[in-house]
């Protein structure tokens, strides 16, 4: 069975209150994380029929800060699947809505996975490919997870050894003492 990328799409707006500033008077990014796991796990909960669990979360750049009163709408969509994983996609914008300005604060990957009451993983339907947008973005998962894989096994116990990166680091502000 394969579910189009439309089908689980997902789009919340929400007016950021006084309650969830940080000490700088902007909306706290731990707040805005949690909004994102949760737009994450409706979005893969939608295209799986099933509970999901977060996995891992790639690369959260925190662009542009978001101000009380503004409204933030986080736009989630099911980028890639594996067998029981689930890779969502997120933008997440402010809008002050006094002006209509719109700012894009944030895009990140959660990876979600499919399981059953007694948590185990459970298969998801594969993605329908519809447009050229869907497909890079399917494509660009791939390239994440294999650029990932090549990391572990670059810093392995097996194949890491300090003396490959010693001259590499002397231009960084490190001193290591080894």
């Amino acid at each position: 069975m394969f579910k189009s990328v439309k089908s689980s799409r997902i789009e919340i707006s929400q007016l950021m209150l006084p309650s969830n500033t940080n000490f700088g008077g902007k909306i706290h990014g731990g707040y805005i994380l949690s909004l994102m796991d949760q737009i994450a796990f409706s979005c893969a909960s939608k295209h799986s029929q099933s509970y999901c669990v977060t996995a891992s979360v790639d690369k959260v750049n925190f662009l542009n800060p978001i101000e009380v009163g503004e409204l933030v709408t986080m736009k989630a969509s099911v980028n890639y699947v594996g067998n029981s994983s689930m890779v969502v996609g997120i933008r997440v914008e402010s809008e002050n809505i006094r002006t209509g300005k719109k700012k894009h604060c944030n895009s990140s990957y959660f990876t979600m996975v499919a399981v059953d009451e007694s948590g185990k993983t459970v298969e998801v339907p594969g993605l329908k490919i519809t447009n050229e947008e869907e497909l890079k973005r399917f494509l660009k998962a791939i390239k994440r997870n294999e650029a990932n894989k090549m990391r572990k096994l670059e810093f392995s116990e097996e194949n890491f050894s300090v003396e490959d990166y010693k001259e590499s680091l002397k231009s960084y502000r490190v001193d290591i003492e080894l």
